[in-house]
């Protein structure tokens, strides 16, 4: 998988990782992965419902150890 832009939002908790996230896929181009890491558990369902309510696509979400990793295409 390609990513165009990766954000590092350990630490932070809701709704930050998504507000960050919502700013930097305005940034960039229609088709562009955005890959996300979180520590705030709350994020995966987080991520599921901002997608349905974007349009953006929710390509993957994994668990890898203490952290949640989430991939968006840009609508």
């Amino acid at each position: 998988m390609n990513i165009d832009k990766e954000l590092d939002t350990r630490g932070l908790n809701c709704p930050l990782p998504i507000l960050k996230a919502k700013k930097a896929l305005t940034e960039m181009l229609s088709g562009q992965l955005l890959k996300v890491v979180a520590t705030d558990s709350g994020s995966l369902r987080d991520f599921q419902a901002f997608a349905k309510q974007t349009g953006n696509e929710l390509v993957e979400q994994q668990t890898v150890g203490g952290d949640f990793v989430h991939v968006l295409r840009r609508r």
